[in-house]
């Protein structure tokens, strides 16, 4: 995910998912300008593009693959990683993050080139909705993507605050995944340079937890990072799940002796359906763990 600077009620606070220090993202160049060689379509791809955009608008579902369903990753990457040992490319179930950087995606496309699940941001801190969260959990959800929503912490306001405001914008959908809690140091806030001390920062996850767990039935997944996770000791966490990033190296080095359900390998990954870099994630199972993880862990 990119770094953004938005506002709300609690002042501006920002949303990333990209290595510490990497800095805002520049602005999309446009896909046209002056000087350029203008792009030319027959008029049969013309009128495939009208009927399609004529579709969506219409709501027409894009659903081609059935929820569960594992289908093979068809992705690249704009900066691939050479990885040593186990790669990401060896596990067989993949997925996305999604947040108000991403245009809407064409979700059919993407789910039968092997989008499985997508994490959607919802809300971040007590006042703040994603913008594009209801186009993209709607669009998931036609086209079969298992879907969960994630929160973006903000260390300025109480974990009560934000669970209930995670709470109000994402409604309780049966089959949906569990939901995510995102837990990283925000350094380029202009409102909220706090870092509390480990111990608190701990005490407040476990206050966000439980209240979503109460209210959806399934205990949140914990996103976070490398640095974040040494510095807070989040491994000393129980009953919980963790959807780690670690782009340069195996969660396995980056994250000794922990476990982990979910892997963020790339934030530079190419998705048919989508435009311009994602977020790709892997999930540490077989094929089959993946259908009894859906079972044992979709909201009811």
């Amino acid at each position: 995910m990119k770094l953004s600077l938005h506002c709300g009620q609690t002042g501006c606070a920002h949303d990333r998912k990209k290595p510490p220090g990497a800095g805002l993202a520049l602005p999309r160049q446009p896909l046209w300008h002056p000087g350029q060689k203008a792009l030319t379509m027959s008029p049969l791809r013309i009128l495939a593009v009208l009927t399609a955009l004529a579709l969506a608008a219409c709501g027409t579902p894009q659903v081609s693959v059935p929820l569960g369903t594992v289908t093979s990753a068809n992705f690249s990457d704009r900066k691939p990683h050479e990885w040593t040992g186990r790669t990401p490319q060896s596990y067989a179930v993949h997925g996305i993050d999604v947040a108000r950087f991403q245009s809407p995606l064409n979700w059919g496309e993407a789910r039968r080139n092997g989008v499985n699940f997508a994490f959607i941001k919802a809300t971040e801190g007590g006042d703040l909705l994603d913008p594009m969260f209801a186009n993209h959990w709607q669009g998931a959800g036609r086209a079969g993507v298992a879907r969960g929503a994630y929160h973006f912490y903000y260390f300025c306001t109480t974990p009560q605050v934000q669970a209930r405001w995670f709470i109000q914008n994402v409604p309780k959908t049966p089959g949906m995944l569990p939901p995510v809690l995102d837990m990283e140091w925000n350094p380029f806030s202009p409102t909220c340079t706090l870092r509390p001390p480990a111990e608190t920062v701990r005490r407040h996850t476990q206050t966000f937890l439980r209240i979503l767990k109460a209210h959806y039935g399934q205990q949140p997944v914990i996103y976070t990072t490398p640095d974040f996770y040494e510095k807070n000791q989040m491994g000393r966490l129980r009953g919980v799940e963790f959807w780690l990033r670690s782009t340069a190296a195996h969660p396995s080095e980056k994250y000794p002796s922990e476990r982990w359900t979910f892997w963020q390998y790339t934030s530079t990954g190419r998705v048919p359906g989508a435009l311009g870099d994602l977020d790709i994630n892997v999930y540490s199972g077989s094929a089959a763990s993946w259908d009894s993880w859906l079972a044992r862990r979709q909201v009811r």
